[in-house]
């Protein structure tokens, strides 16, 4: 039986808690699972991807435990489907929040599938606790000094206080 291997691309500027959400829910589907975090130069991200990763690194090393399930974070900056076949990855993982992500979602599905149709795609659900987190909105809140706690794991709260009090 072939192993499947399962790829959740981000750019997790900063990690939230709904991107956590969906990796304990995908390490049930797969025998291994890689999140690539991308690099991604035109989003202008708040954190480094050094940072980034970090904060990834750190949230999964418990979910990996808990599942049984090996989880790899690394960085890419090519194209997805040249990555994922780098990784080889069987299925992507996409989450999806509002009828918004599912059109743009909808697209980049029948692209990477003219790239490769070995590939699948495979779109969870957003929990109804997290369809509203947004790492962008997550920020906003963080540098008009709200509360985010209930947004993102305790350490990225941290760090992102430390990045908006310079």
């Amino acid at each position: 039986m072939t192993k499947l291997i399962g790829l959740y691309p981000g750019t997790f500027d900063p990690l939230t808690l709904g991107h956590v959400d969906l990796v304990e829910r995908a390490v049930k589907l797969v025998d291994e699972l890689v999140i690539g975090v991308a690099i991604n130069r035109d989003k202008g991200p708040l954190f480094s991807l050094e940072e980034r990763v970090a904060m990834v690194e750190k949230e999964m090393g418990r979910i990996s435990k808990a599942a049984g399930v090996p989880i790899h974070v690394k960085p890419f900056e090519s194209l997805l489907m040249k990555y994922a076949e780098e990784v080889k990855a069987n299925i992507i993982i996409r989450g999806l929040r509002a009828v918004s992500d599912f059109e743009y979602e909808f697209q980049m599905v029948g692209m990477n599938q003219a790239l490769n149709d070995e590939i699948e795609t495979v779109f969870l659900m957003a929990d109804a606790r997290y369809q509203s987190i947004a790492s962008r909105l997550v920020k906003e809140i963080a540098r008009l000094d709200g509360d985010i706690t209930s947004f993102v794991p305790a350490h990225v709260a941290k760090a992102l206080k430390a990045k908006f009090s310079k």
